[in-house]
């Protein structure tokens, strides 16, 4: 066999000629997979990754380390390849887009490894336009039923030192770093700039039954980032590992508008009936009572809210282990009561609002299969983890074992805390959102927040538990950069107001008065009330991390745009192209202004725009603006 010798940073590497390769359906995108000689070692996995003639990702080895045998890294014989293409469409039952593309070149390597004894391991790879995937799978033979995984050792080996956004945990806070300066496992998705070329995200897809993936620094190479599973992995065979995915783009708005690689990267929808799956909007209510829940009820029904979220504390505290969440039995450090949570479930259906539940770890591991049923004969609707344990294989398991389960009860669910997406939402689309992110909660700069929409958003629907009236919302931004939030970060289950109350409850004294956190009649606020929370189509029209964005988000025949801003002020300027020709347009604009005499200084204006309007768009510093697109004859009839 013939070889060419490739002198390489920090190891010899020798590569054949007879590389395997495949591209992307445009030809922008090609990954080589070949077996090579390095580190003294022989036919080593090793593959790399070429966008636009350059090189992004080189020759970068791939394998595991084995309890029962070793190093799985080399003494690799390919046996088998195949290669085919799909060109296919999909409808979410929600989404970012009413419509999804799966359309990518595929290439499957047969593998043996040549221990004693031999050993089967296949590599399955998808080019798209939008990035590369690939995932190791383990057929399994007579011979061998079990395989136990000790380390992966799949490496990103990039041709400079790029900077990168990192976070440690999934609700963290991002920092800039350089590849050389990554000293801890940091989540994905992680995006890098590539210098002189543009942007790329390393994420994970179609993670179920497997470790969590986070991603280090290699020790032998600066500029070399590697995967690190959160524990061991046994398993039976046949398994499929999840899949590591490079996404590509000019731009950080191409990798969001993307997103949905990872979900194609997922099983299709497994249940059959979809039809209690329901987006919508959610209150939380935080006082625990009755009254608070019925007003809570009142408001959502007034304001085209779908649903009201009883918070910790309604079955007892929620780090107590004695805590019996199939009871309803109110913790007194939370609330003095009283709660008759069967009225007001009762009083929710009358006026077609939908009650969720919060359930502790604690209670969700000990009881689970017990209050799943229970809650769906109660009328519940949907129910959040809150606080799961995840990153090991163990954890990982369970929590998507639990997704499934709720489905059985026709229950949707929001995962809180640290748990963030793969694409498991496409499976059961019941998993409706989830948190993994430094939402309004931990009170983040708008820096991070932008930073947050080209790096967490990517993996998919996040809970950012939005604020409104409360004053954290004036320390770090303003009320109009508010409303572009719930525009800008995508979930189906969209919480508003999170620690607002509205008039009626305990403790709103003031009702629609001035009082800080209490919810008033603010003019526009009947943006929130005409706002979607999924969509038919997705624009990201200017961004950059940290700094600023701007996204339209079209549902139906309206448009809703969201344009953010951190730092110092900023003028953008808007092309309205994405509005079909020939049609005449509405556009309701919500922008700050200091003159308007409400606590939350947001104007309005109107103005008549179609596809080859220009909109200037200006915001002052940590500000925002959103805005309302409706046809024209629309607008009139919803007046009428």
């Amino acid at each position: 066999m013939h070889r060419v010798l490739m002198l390489f940073p920090m190891f010899l590497l020798m590569a054949p000629l007879e590389a395997q390769t495949i591209a992307s359906p445009d030809g922008k995108i090609e990954l080589a997979f070949s077996l090579t000689d390095r580190d003294g070692m022989d036919d080593c996995p090793t593959y790399s990754i070429t966008w636009k003639g350059k090189e992004i990702i080189a020759a970068s080895g791939l394998g595991f380390e084995l309890q029962e045998r070793g190093s799985l890294l080399q003494r690799f014989e390919i046996i088998d390849t195949e290669q085919h293409s799909q060109n296919t469409t999909w409808h979410p039952v929600y989404g970012e887009r009413a419509e999804v593309r799966d359309h990518y070149n595929a290439m499957l390597i047969r593998m043996v490894h040549t221990g004693d004894p031999v050993f089967t391991m296949d590599l399955r790879f998808r080019c798209y336009d939008q990035g590369v995937a690939f995932r190791y799978e383990f057929p399994g033979k007579a011979a061998r039923s079990e395989i136990r995984i000790s380390r992966e050792v799949t490496r990103f080996r990039f041709k400079d030192d790029h900077q990168a956004w990192c976070a440690l945990t999934a609700q963290g806070e991002y920092e800039i770093r350089r590849i050389s300066k990554i000293r801890s496992a940091v989540e994905r998705p992680l995006t890098l700039e590539i210098e002189g070329a543009g942007y790329a995200a390393i994420a994970e897809a179609g993670l179920v039954d497997f470790a969590r993936m986070k991603l280090i620094r290699a020790e032998d190479d600066s500029h070399t980032i590697l995967s690190s599973l959160g524990s061991e992995v046994a398993a039976q065979l046949p398994m499929n590992t999840p899949w590591r995915v490079v996404m590509l783009a000019e731009r950080p708005g191409g990798l969001l508008e993307n997103n949905d690689l990872i979900l194609n990267l997922n099983d299709p929808c497994a249940i059959e009936d979809t039809s209690w799956i329901r987006p919508g909007k959610v209150i939380r209510e935080v006082t625990l009572t009755t009254q608070g829940g019925k007003a809570c009820v009142d408001f959502a029904a007034e304001r085209n809210i779908q649903y009201v979220e009883f918070d910790a504390g309604w079955y007892g505290p929620e780090y107590s282990a004695e805590s019996d969440a199939g009871t309803v039995s109110v913790d007194p450090e939370r609330s003095p009561g009283p709660l008759d949570l069967q009225e007001v479930i009762r009083y929710a259906e009358q006026k077609g609002i939908g009650i969720l539940l919060y359930v502790n770890r604690l209670a969700l591991e000990k009881q689970l299969e017990e209050i799943l049923p229970l809650y769906r004969s109660w009328g519940i609707k949907g129910v959040k983890y809150g606080f799961v344990q995840v990153g090991t294989r163990e954890w990982t398991s369970w929590l998507h074992r639990a997704v499934r389960l709720a489905a059985e009860n026709r229950l949707m669910v929001d995962i809180h805390d640290e748990y963030r997406p793969t694409g498991y939402s496409r499976t059961y689309p019941n998993l409706m959102t989830q948190e993994g992110i430094r939402g309004d909660e931990a009170s983040p700069d708008n820096s991070q927040t932008l930073t947050t929409l080209f790096t967490r958003m990517i993996a998919g629907a996040a809970d950012n538990t939005i604020c409104y009236f409360s004053p954290r919302v004036d320390e770090n931004a303003t009320h109009a950069y508010q409303l572009a939030k719930a525009v800008c970060i995508y979930s189906p289950w969209q919480f508003l107001y999170w620690y607002d109350r509205p008039p009626g409850s305990p403790g709103a004294k003031g009702g629609a008065g001035g009082v800080q956190g209490v919810i008033g009649d603010e003019p526009e606020m009947e943006f929130f009330e005409a706002l979607p929370t999924v969509w038919d189509d997705t624009r990201v029209i200017a961004g950059e991390i940290g700094s600023h964005a701007a996204i339209a988000r079209r549902s139906g025949e309206d448009w809703f745009l969201g344009c953010m801003n951190s730092g110092e002020s900023r003028d953008m300027e808007i092309p309205f192209d994405f509005l079909e020709e020939d049609t005449r347009y509405k556009a309701r604009v919500y922008f700050d202004d200091q003159s308007v005499q409400t606590r939350t200084r947001v104007g309005i204006r109107e103005m008549e725009v179609d596809s080859r309007t220009v909109m200037k768009v200006l915001m002052g510093i940590n500000g925002g603006q959103a805005v309302w697109i409706t046809p024209a004859r629309q607008l009139l009839k919803n007046r009428n």
